[in-house]
């Protein structure tokens, strides 16, 4: 059985992991026969948002506790996880892929992966095994991959242009599908990217997107 690390960065679309597209992403791995493990780094979230009002409150939370949310308690400090360990590694979106494990939200000028994690993500890609970038988390592409690497946010020419200049290709893509780049081992789908996006058009982009890893691995 194929073990798929799982990067979480929270819990809640607007300063964490967005649910829909992590609980898909567990899902879809169970069902094709693969065992998820989730990660996330030990660190403060950078924003903690009321998710009935969407506007910031003044909290502090940490990313790991919050993942654990999504994870049902058994999620693993990514400073401690093996790359070895892990057959491929698979990134669901929500801001927090953009704040608490980058700076991709928050900067004009260079983005900068958390260093835990770009290790980890790093390691993986560079001992050939594939890793799968959902919703805004491509915007990682770049700095795991290298310049060249073929990515999608399905249709957002404002976030399209800001990877496209760190080095990444973007892509046009349905929600319901994915984009492999087979030479990279980066397989990436929009998901909720596209704002009016179902439930159902995700949860099938998400499960192209796991098959694709999967075969990859």
């Amino acid at each position: 059985m194929k073990k798929v690390a799982v990067m979480l960065s929270g819990c809640g679309f607007r300063d964490g992991s967005e649910i829909h597209e992590a609980t898909l992403t567990l899902l879809a791995l169970d069902e094709a026969g693969a065992e998820a493990h989730c990660l996330a780094p030990d660190i403060p979230q950078v924003r903690v948002v009321n998710h009935l009002t969407m506007e910031p409150v003044a909290e502090h939370r940490r990313v790991l506790v919050e993942a654990a949310r999504i994870a049902r308690g058994k999620v693993l400090d990514v400073a401690r996880a093996r790359p070895a360990d892990y057959a491929a590694l698979i990134f669901p979106g929500g801001a927090g892929a953009a704040s608490n494990l980058c700076n991709f939200y928050d900067t004009d000028a260079d983005m900068a992966v958390h260093p835990d994690v770009l290790h980890f993500a790093r390691a993986i890609h560079e001992a050939g095994k594939p890793v799968g970038l959902i919703c805004i988390s491509p915007g990682m592409a770049p700095a795991i991959a290298g310049p060249g690497v073929r990515y999608t946010f399905g249709n957002a020419p404002e976030a399209e242009a800001r990877v496209d200049a760190m080095g990444g290709q973007h892509v046009r893509c349905p929600v319901s599908d994915c984009v492999v780049d087979t030479e990279r081992r980066i397989v990436s789908t929009p998901a909720y990217m596209y704002g009016n996006a179902r439930i159902g058009e995700v949860a099938s982009g998400i499960r192209r997107l796991v098959s694709a890893v999967l075969e990859l691995a």
